[in-house]
């Protein structure tokens, strides 16, 4: 239920009598119809994206054990972060509860289209056929099998795979009615881990494997500060914040929502550790940044290549069925952003279709112009990723309208954003620096 509108709330922000997560209805009639096991799905497969693929090269960076305690710490903090969320938005007024309805409740209709835009931007996605970065060229699995052909690039591969299997999800209207294609995905990264670890094991009795460092190696690093270029790609593996309101909107009570929500962050933290320790095991030093580029011919760990092409084609299905998860919540923000004060984005199916059609669009294009996912994630890491996991629902506690919050969750919040400021800061400045030495040592290069 909706909280009362009564000024006793304000008198004690730690009144007994003040729910903890007040429920409120959503929907287009009330909550309710889905499952807990249909959230926690769909949670999941919000959470493990292609995120995922830059784990083991933030490993690689930071080594083992720093490695799992900033993902464990990172999982810690989303979990406070979404409670704040669902606490706030049961006191924030008449309508259908949304992410940037709650921002619009406590910093105004600025405050919404910066998180609009925010959410926008990181909800762009990719489903890769080949990867391109730091200089070489990673074929995709039907490159290898039947050669560089027009058919089996990239952007032919791209286009088949929205046309043919994405358009049929994405056009769906309800966020439970994904819950299946999302329990599959979540299989198919526990194959993909499966199959990590089946390569991971044939590696070690072969002697192909390399031990993977406990701690970071500095002479390696540019510099101490290159190790906070690891933590926006963490941050940005477990930004889902998008998909908090229309989950929870479809289920019964808030606490079926913080209970899937802790199932999922439990889940996908096992998935990343496991995924990130048995890629750097396998690779070591040579593990790039999108560690699929390392299950090819040219980079394999002298493992059988069906093995390679199995892990490469496992999580590739993933992303696919990860995709209209993304899409939902992009093409809810960017219609507040653009049409806000109309009818709900699903009851307009001219809108719902044409902005889908805009959207899918421009979601291809930038696939095929952005194909390296480190560089991406680093950025968008930093500032848009950061801002939705972190500061926002941190800035709604120490604004706190409906006066509600506690000492301790204030102090938990201005911690929240002191953490996260700095250490984006130190990461945006560590990536410049060392995108301009690389451009300087390239041209002292092309110079001889």
């Amino acid at each position: 239920m909706t909280p009362p509108a009564s000024t006793d709330k304000r008198a004690g922000a730690g009144a007994l009598d003040e729910p903890l997560l007040p429920e409120f209805s959503g929907g287009h009639g009330g909550g309710g119809g889905a499952s807990v096991s249909g959230a926690v799905f769909n949670v999941s497969t919000s959470i493990v994206g292609a995120g995922i693929m830059s784990i083991p090269a933030a490993m690689r960076v930071l080594g083992v054990v720093p490695a799992l305690f900033l993902v464990a710490a990172v999982a810690a903090l989303s979990d406070v972060s979404v409670e704040f969320m669902l606490r706030y938005t049961g006191w924030a007024g008449a309508g259908k509860p949304t992410y940037a309805g709650l921002i619009g409740d406590a910093f105004g209709r600025a405050g919404a289209a910066v998180l609009n835009v925010c959410i926008a931007f990181t909800t762009t996605g990719d489903v890769m056929s080949g990867s391109v970065g730091g200089g070489d060229e990673h074929a995709g699995v039907l490159q290898e099998l039947f050669g560089a052909r027009w058919w089996t690039g990239r952007e032919f591969v791209l286009l088949v795979t929205v046309i043919f299997f994405l358009l049929p999800l994405v056009l769906r209207r309800r966020v439970d009615s994904l819950r299946y294609t999302s329990a599959i995905s979540i299989l198919l990264a526990v194959v993909f881990v499966l199959i990590s670890l089946g390569i991971a094991v044939y590696a070690l009795f072969t002697g192909t494997a390399t031990m993977p460092r406990m701690l970071p190696d500095f002479s390696t690093l540019s510099s101490p500060f290159e190790l906070f270029t690891a933590v926006p790609v963490i941050v940005v593996a477990f930004t889902f914040h998008f998909n908090v309101h229309p989950i929870r909107a479809e289920l019964s009570k808030t606490s079926d929502m913080v209970a899937a929500v802790r199932i999922s962050l439990v889940l996908c933290a096992a998935i990343y550790a496991a995924v990130g320790f048995f890629g750097y095991l396998l690779f070591g030093d040579a593990t790039m940044a999108d560690v699929l580029a390392n299950f090819d011919r040219s980079s394999g760990a002298g493992v059988p290549q069906a093995l390679n092409d199995a892990a490469r084609l496992s999580y590739a299905l993933h992303l696919v069925l990860v995709f209209p998860l993304l899409l939902f919540s992009l093409r809810v923000n960017v219609d507040e952003l653009l049409f806000p004060g109309r009818r709900p984005l699903a009851t307009d199916t001219g809108r719902f279709v044409s902005l889908t059609a805009v959207l899918m669009a421009v979601l291809y294009a930038l696939a095929i112009a952005i194909p390296s996912i480190w560089t991406l994630f680093e950025y968008s890491g930093s500032t848009f990723a950061v801002t939705i996991s972190l500061i926002f629902p941190a800035a709604i506690v120490l604004r706190d309208v409906h006066g509600i919050a506690k000492r301790k969750d204030k102090a938990l919040a201005a911690t929240m954003i002191i953490l996260a400021v700095i250490t984006s800061s130190i990461a945006i400045a560590s990536n410049i620096m060392s995108s301009t030495s690389d451009k300087v040592r390239g041209g002292h290069v092309a110079s001889r």
